[in-house]
């Protein structure tokens, strides 16, 4: 995800900048950008792509005084990866720099549009420059003026911002979005939303708390609380190893993306969702005329999203679908009509079994779609359009948030067709548009249920084998929840229909077989619970993922009541991430690189 640096200092703060957005590539990004203020001039400098593109720009530019300088990487959430959306983003005296997402912004650029401020990009972070810029023009400094932006703005962030008004200050506020500042033994102040970029810096670092603002100068760190009270930086002392900083704390990049799953699903559904409909502006109007049918094809995980996306599809939107195995479908001689809107998912937009039948759709004259997270990638630039799943660089091999948000964008993906086929009625669209905006909450990792997983997974460290059952899209959650067992803990893991195990998988049921039970509430609760007790009877150890305390269960572990069981589903989903992860753990396995498999399958 998106990387901030701050510097207000004597040094070469280009440098310092550059040096410090290096140390963020882990996070990923599409373009990046630099702005510093040095003798009451800003001087600005933004790319698309690598950083090298960057370090190209400013080859000629040395500041060699004191300076106040921000810098950013960006993985383009709100409008493409341009220079024109790139930050810092400017206003006439002022630049700023935003991780996290302003949720109000529509409403703030509306306003600001009304009184003619032209604005240049097309995301949600222009708006706090120009916002800042109105209220200075009735504050008694330009303090007052950033407090009061920050008042009006609703969502997530981490800021910095300078401004010539006060050429020597730099202003940041902390709300959701992790953001650090630290010091070194010349009092010199270092900004990153990562301990990663101070390594070598700075001896000490502040962690600011969500709600927390303030700005700094050359001899001080003024910090307000949420309530407006003054409170004095906590320094601790900064850890030297630049690859657990990268894990902000977490224990491997696995369980990292586990918990950011809350966070880049809220970046997939930003922009996407009004009151009662989903937009889509990758979508030109009519794309979807002429299609009565939609192909999905994928491989692994991503094969997972596509079979829980026909479910949807078929239900919402009322078209019929079907699901292919790319490394299949490539080989055989598959009949593929013109009516046919043929989707192909992808983390990376690279993997070639995939992109071999992307090729074959096209030359069949098919209409095609991506649903990748990697802007540029082969598959992009070859379908006649994309949607991107925003999801952040995924480090793990073992995909989880990429999962997460190809569900989602599938979710809101059928109800947009829906409306377009007037399948469902638009108080039901309305509806499920609120039970959307739930999903990050839904997401969201508690410490007691990790705690609980962590406790539970001693238990299931041997035996014969794992199956994993789920109904409706279930099913295809528990072929998720298998995989993942399988890729990091090198266990046996099946997933299969619930109601299939007694066509034959009962066989094999033990005290050492092991079931890990899908139970919503919501959707054929009865039916599936009725398997399971046939597999308690059979004496299989079974472990219930549900809501409702299940009696034949020898584990239990309980999820939140939910109005809709999408909503079961994705909690479901970071229940089976941690299982697998915590069992991973205690048998020793190296959970981000497991043996034999790659992050990118750009081999057949």
């Amino acid at each position: 995800m998106c990387g901030i640096v701050g510097y207000i200092g004597k040094k070469n703060t280009k440098e310092i900048l550059l040096d410090g957005l290096k140390e963020l590539e882990y996070r990923g990004y599409d373009s990046a950008g630099i702005a510093i203020l040095s003798d009451g001039e800003f001087s600005s400098f933004k790319s698309v792509g690598k950083l090298v593109n960057l370090e190209e720009k400013t080859k000629d530019f040395v500041t060699d005084k004191f300076a106040v300088g921000i810098g950013h990487t960006r993985w383009a959430t709100h409008g493409k990866p341009t220079e024109l959306n790139a930050h810092p983003h400017v206003g006439h005296n002022s630049y700023v720099v935003h991780n996290g997402i302003i949720e109000n912004y529509a409403e703030l650029k509306k306003a600001l549009l009304d009184e003619g401020v032209v604005f240049l990009s097309q995301t949600d972070t222009e708006v706090i420059v120009h916002q800042f810029e109105k209220n200075l023009q009735y504050a008694d400094n330009a303090f007052e003026a950033f407090k009061k932006t920050i008042s009006e703005l609703k969502g997530a962030y981490a800021i910095l911002l300078v401004t010539k008004n006060e050429d020597e200050k730099i202003f940041f506020a902390k709300n959701g979005s992790p953001m650090l500042v630290g010091i070194n033994e010349e009092n010199e102040k270092y900004f990153a939303s990562s301990d990663t970029p101070l390594i070598g810096q700075c001896s000490e670092v502040n962690y600011f708390e969500d709600g927390d603002y303030g700005y700094v100068t050359k001899e001080a760190i003024v910090i307000y609380d949420k309530e407006g009270h003054t409170k004095k930086p906590h320094f601790t002392k900064l850890s030297t190893n630049k690859l657990s900083a990268q894990k902000d704390g977490y224990r491997f990049f696995m369980e990292k993306e586990i918990y950011e799953q809350s966070a880049v699903i809220a970046d997939t559904l930003l922009g996407r969702l009004s009151e009662n409909e989903v937009l889509f502006d990758e979508l030109e109007d009519g794309f979807f005329d002429g299609i009565n049918e939609i192909k999905l094809c994928a491989c692994g995980t991503s094969y997972h999203s596509a079979l829980a996306a026909s479910y949807m599809f078929e239900r919402y939107s009322q078209v019929k679908t079907s699901v292919e195995v790319a490394s299949e479908f490539r080989y055989r001689s598959p009949i593929m009509s013109k009516d046919t809107l043929f989707i192909v998912i992808s983390q990376s937009g690279e993997t070639a079994d995939t992109l071999e039948t992307l090729k074959m759709a096209k030359k069949a004259g098919l209409k095609t779609l991506v649903i990748c997270n990697v802007d540029n990638s082969s598959m992009v630039r070859i379908a006649d359009t994309s949607i991107l799943t925003r999801a952040g660089i995924e480090k793990g091999v073992a995909s989880t948030k990429a999962f997460a948000t190809q569900v989602t964008v599938f979710w809101m993906l059928s109800l947009h067709v829906a409306r377009i086929r007037k399948s469902l009625d638009e108080s039901e669209i309305e509806k499920q548009i609120k039970f959307l905006r739930n999903i990050p909450a839904s997401v969201s990792v508690s410490d007691v249920m990790h705690e609980r997983i962590k406790r539970l997974s001693k238990r299931y460290l041997h035996g014969h084998g794992f199956f994993f059952i789920g109904r409706d899209v279930f099913f295809p959650l528990a072929l998720e929840g298998a995989l993942k067992l399988k890729e990091i803990s090198y266990l046996h893991a099946e997933g299969y229909p619930s109601g299939e195990m007694k066509h034959g998988p009962i066989a094999l049921a033990d005290p050492e077989l092991f079931t890990i039970a899908l139970l919503p509430q919501h959707m054929l609760y009865e039916k599936s619970k009725s398997n399971v007790e046939e597999l308690s009877a059979r004496d299989s150890t079974i472990c219930a993922i549900s809501p409702l305390e299940f009696d034949k269960a020898d584990d239990f572990i309980q999820t939140k009541e939910h109005e809709h069981y999408m909503l079961e589903f994705f909690e479901m989903m970071v229940v089976v991430q941690l299982l697998s992860l915590e069992i991973s753990i205690r048998l020793g396995n190296d959970v981000d690189m497991p043996r034999n498999l790659a992050k990118s399958v750009t081999v057949e």
